[in-house]
């Protein structure tokens, strides 16, 4: 499921550039599964529809909700799916724009809008009155929940919740047996306090990949070191060690105003076929790539230039929100002409 950029988001003064990502994103996507894109309305649709098919990417995978968004970071927004012995559920939380920092209430209804036109089948949504973000945990898919103090615990997203609390609602709802905390390692320029998504993720249920740096001289260094120490004292559920591979930064990257923005590798998408990671035309670019690979041996890792995405403090699986399987609804019979009639 993406977001695609329009003019009314903080995409408008480099559109272009970010319409790329979005369609080697979902040419990616569509080797191998079904994508949802939410759009403006019907003139935004199709629009991107002409983009898409003059791309050559697979028409017959794409599915498009009209939906009204403030900004395109669907991981925060989108639903959260639980597969319980093989049924699915899905979950929908509050997003208040990672503690009111921007607008969020039309972000904040995209999943229930998308399920009220059946993009989800029949499938029930349950809607939660506190704050999640999607990009703020990362599971094993076997128990265990990686997270950061730093971003659930903030002050500005549930006001009086407790970790106690958290871990409570994570074991009623997702089955979490174990929460891995972290607390070091907030990225400068990271709007979010410390998304697990730019820090640590999941490769299999025993291997941890991370953000690193090697250089004393960056104001990273001391917190991202903490965070490597931190991770070396985690335990799986059988009390090994983890096994952790490092994603190195690369090179300080800045806004357009100054500020140096949260590039980072560990912000990867898993699909069903690839493992896509960001790239930022980087001599580290090259690094990361190989150490990817050594985490998920059965799959290819596919680089895509994510310049234009950092340039608003997010990269691909911020873009990006996974469904289970099964989740989407069959495309309807106008869906395919649709796409096809914007074809010069």
């Amino acid at each position: 499921m993406i977001a695609w950029p329009h003019e009314s988001t903080a995409w408008a003064p480099a559109l272009g550039a970010a319409e790329n990502v979005y369609i080697a994103l979902a040419h990616q996507i569509t080797q191998s599964q079904d994508l949802l894109v939410c759009c403006h309305d019907g003139r935004h649709r199709r629009a991107i529809a002409g983009l898409l098919h003059d791309a050559g990417v697979n028409q017959t995978r794409i599915r498009f909700c009209e939906v009204r968004y403030n900004d395109t970071w669907v991981r925060d927004y989108g639903p959260l799916c639980i597969d319980t012995a093989g049924r699915i559920e899905l979950h929908d939380f509050r997003f208040d724009g990672w503690g009111g920092k921007y607008p969020a209430n039309q972000d904040n209804l995209v999943t229930r809008e998308a399920h009220r036109q059946g993009h989800f089948r029949d499938i029930p949504l349950q809607s939660h009155d506190w704050i999640l973000e999607g990009g703020s945990i990362d599971s094993d898919g076997d128990g265990a929940l990686l997270t950061t103090r730093t971003s659930l615990l903030d002050a500005g997203r549930n006001p009086g919740t407790s970790q106690a609390d958290l871990e409570a609602e994570f074991a009623a709802l997702f089955g979490v047996q174990r929460v891995l905390w972290l607390d070091q390692g907030v990225l400068t320029g990271d709007d979010t306090d410390g998304h697990i998504d730019t820090l640590a993720r999941f490769c299999d249920r025993s291997t941890i990949a991370y953000t690193a740096c090697a250089d004393r001289r960056d104001n990273q260094y001391e917190a991202l070191r903490r965070m490597a120490s931190q991770l070396q004292t985690f335990r799986q559920a059988n009390g090994s060690a983890y096994r952790l591979v490092p994603l190195p930064l690369p090179a300080p990257r800045h806004h357009r105003d100054g500020g140096r923005l949260p590039a980072n590798y560990a912000n990867f998408l898993i699909t069903n076929g690839t493992v896509l990671m960001p790239l930022y035309n980087d001599p580290a670019d090259s690094i990361a790539l190989e150490a990817l690979r050594r985490c998920f041996r059965g799959r290819k890792i596919v680089g895509i230039d994510s310049l234009p995405l950092i340039q608003e403090a997010g990269s691909l699986h911020c873009a990006t929100m996974h469904l289970a399987a099964g989740v989407l609804r069959e495309p309807t019979d106008r869906e395919p002409e649709i796409q096809i009639s914007m074809s010069p």
